[in-house]
């Protein structure tokens, strides 16, 4: 009886060592290859507020100090050249006109401040044997289009000269003028009008052309 009940118990003990062999414990994720789901998990994720700064983010920033291409064409454009240019005055016994040559100084891309400039040389002589025939006389303003520079002045009294005067200006304006190529006519106003004369002697053509 004792030998048939150990025999049972021997049975039960084999089945349950027999079943508990065959439960295999699951696969770590090393073993299955999956290592990526330790990494993915322990690596830091983009907050949002950092992830809309870097959409935000401009394409290019210029470095401090440097101008910008749009800054670098505006000092362009307003550059100043100067040029050395002949200008004509009376002598000092206005008999005749007397050629100087000085330097202008003018904004490079616009012709209208040279033609200015050329004036406003024609206004001072820089000597004390060379007179300015146009020293008094006011120029009001400048333009240059479709190769005809129109000068607009206004003439005081102190201004006027004598017939000989007269043309001796008229003829300093055009040897002035006309020594730029694009230059092909003038057109000489007093307050804005078309005279038929300067001073009262001489005519005052409308325009003045290049002979």
């Amino acid at each position: 009886m004792n030998k048939k009940r150990l025999t049972m118990i021997c049975s039960v003990l084999l089945l349950a060592v027999l079943a508990g062999c065959g439960q295999k414990p699951a696969a770590s994720p090393a073993e299955n290859g999956n290592t990526n789901v330790a990494e993915s998990s322990s690596a830091p994720t983009e907050s949002a507020d950092a992830q809309q700064g870097a959409g935000n983010a401009p394409a290019s920033i210029a470095p401090s100090g440097q101008p910008s291409s749009s800054e670098d064409a505006s000092v362009s454009a307003n550059a100043k050249q100067t040029e050395s240019i002949k200008l004509y005055y009376a002598d000092k016994d206005f008999m005749e006109l007397k050629e100087a040559t000085r330097d202008i100084s003018y904004e490079a891309s616009d012709n209208t401040s040279k033609y200015k400039a050329a004036f406003e040389g024609l206004q001072k002589s820089g000597s004390d044997d060379l007179i300015s025939l146009w020293e008094k006389v006011q120029l009001l303003s400048v333009k240059f289009a479709n190769g005809e520079v129109t000068l607009d002045i206004h003439m005081p009294d102190e201004a006027r000269m004598g017939s000989d005067g007269e043309l001796m200006a008229l003829d300093s304006l055009q040897k002035t003028m006309f020594q730029f190529d694009e230059v092909q006519s003038i057109e000489l106003l007093v307050d804005g009008k078309k005279l038929e004369t300067l001073m009262g002697h001489a005519d005052l053509l409308h325009p003045m052309t290049r002979n």
